[in-house]
């Protein structure tokens, strides 16, 4: 993709992503899921995930799969009054980029 993804829309896309799963779900496959929508590396996402973390968007627990730990990701409350917010927002970023593309082809 050619357009730069800033920190904001990631955060969005992110909390989409976990928010679709009421149990939560693991690094790798928000990884996957997040590149249906825009190329990111593995090294980009985690630091995506502490961040959300700490501002307590997600929270985290540990299970057993395979004789591991598997990491664990679950939308909060915050977290899902913040993806609202982000869904607002876009809305109208949407309709305004749209009013200027109109027409062309």
């Amino acid at each position: 993709m050619v357009f730069n993804t800033g920190s904001a829309l990631l955060d969005a896309i992110v909390l989409a992503v976990v928010s679709k799963e009421p149990e939560g779900t693991y690094g790798y496959k928000i990884t996957q899921d997040v590149r249906q929508a825009i190329e990111v590396s593995e090294s980009t996402l985690y630091p995506v995930l502490r961040r959300l973390q700490k501002e307590d968007c997600l929270e985290v627990y540990d299970l057993e799969f395979g004789g591991r730990n598997r990491r664990y990701y679950k939308i909060t409350d915050k977290g899902m009054a913040q993806l609202k917010l982000y869904f607002q927002e876009w809305e109208i970023y949407y309709r305004k980029i749209n009013i200027i593309f109109e027409g062309v082809k």
